[in-house]
């Protein structure tokens, strides 16, 4: 990685490795710091340094947390491999370990595809010590990006300490719920329209889909809860008391957000139950017009089949008004059936 300055108000160019050193004001000391100019502003208590990976190679990601920050074996593991659900795990240094005391946390940020109906995920891990901040993530990420520009800007001192700018992007990854939970409302909505007006076999396929979308999301949700769950009641040193009531606000917008979720959960139900209700109604009215057929046109078999024995005594067979009389009774017979069943309203 070579070094270089950002353009002027802005940010260069996205690199598999981005590093910032602040001061504790929240003012841009460097970006794109060399790495062996790292270890040595980590030792200056009046910088704050934020290195960022995204989909870095197996050497950079273990030159970086391993030959740099000298993390912990395990949340290294963890934070290279996929991690199925949201976690946070404090650090603390014993005798021969090298790392200064950290959190490891695993986040995952979702964004929602109408056009593939499921929600995507993606992974952000932190490490959070007292004056360095390293993100890890597979994919590029809109809150990593928000947060790098508001830092290098430093319009609201944001990159004063760790704590502040991993509540930044916390709060970013949060928001990106918002706009899911509005897709899926949309398509919620679509949908009882749907079932209402045109139940078919697509509708409730849509509509199982759809369930298993939102329980996969509440899957995300739940754990991720209990993670700021403990930073909002301060359990953690290194996030100062004064920053605690910032995270406990992201607890409680994502606390909304489940609570959405939830119900997006029954409104699915109830709009399955529609589509059920509806499937047993249209197989009730074929089975009510099949029934209507076979009692109207009765006379006419039992006529038929009277006259299709065709024996030689029998007296009908003889009388000279024979077959109007039995043209009259059948046709009759069926009149009085078709008007019996409108009297009833069953058609």
């Amino acid at each position: 990685m070579q070094p270089g300055a950002p353009p002027a108000g802005g940010l260069a160019k996205p690199r598999m490795i981005r590093s910032f050193a602040f001061t504790t004001q929240g003012r841009l000391h460097t970006t794109d710091i060399e790495a062996f100019l790292m270890p040595t502003l980590l030792a200056d208590t009046a910088l704050f340094l934020w290195v960022d990976l995204e989909k870095p190679t197996t050497q950079e990601a273990k030159f970086v947390l391993e030959d740099i920050f000298h993390f912990h074996p395990l949340s290294i593991e963890d934070c290279v491999s996929v991690s199925p659900s949201p976690k946070v795990d404090e650090y603390t240094p014993k005798e021969g370990d090298l790392f200064a005391p950290y959190l490891f946390m695993v986040i995952h940020a979702v964004d929602y595809s109408r056009k593939d109906g499921v929600f995507a995920t993606s992974e952000l891990n932190f490490f959070l010590g007292k004056n360095f901040l390293v993100t890890f993530h597979e994919l590029p990420m809109k809150s990593i990006q928000v947060a790098a520009e508001r830092c290098v800007k430093g319009s609201v001192h944001i990159a004063r300490a760790p704590d502040r700018v991993a509540h930044t992007l916390l709060d970013g990854i949060v928001d990106n719920y918002k706009p899911a939970l509005e897709e899926l409302a949309f398509e919620i909505s679509e949908l009882e329209s749907q079932v209402v007006e045109n139940p078919a076999r697509e509708t409730l396929n849509r509509i199982i889909q759809i369930k298993k979308e939102v329980y996969h999301l509440r899957q995300i949700m739940g754990p991720q809860r209990e993670v700021l769950s403990r930073f909002a009641r301060g359990e953690f040193k290194l996030i100062r008391p004064h920053i605690v009531p910032y995270y406990r606000d992201v607890y409680d917008q994502l606390f909304h957000i489940h609570e959405l979720a939830l119900r997006h959960t029954d409104s699915l139900t109830g709009i399955l139950q529609v589509y059920l209700n509806m499937a047993s109604n249209q197989t009730s009215e074929v089975v009510k017009l099949l029934t209507l057929i076979t009692v109207i046109t009765t006379p006419l078999m039992v006529v038929g089949t009277w006259y299709g024995m065709n024996f030689k005594d029998m007296p009908e067979l003889h009388a000279p008004l024979a077959y109007p009389v039995i043209i009259a009774l059948t046709l009759a017979a069926t009149l009085v059936a078709i008007w019996w069943f409108r009297k009833k309203n069953w058609f």
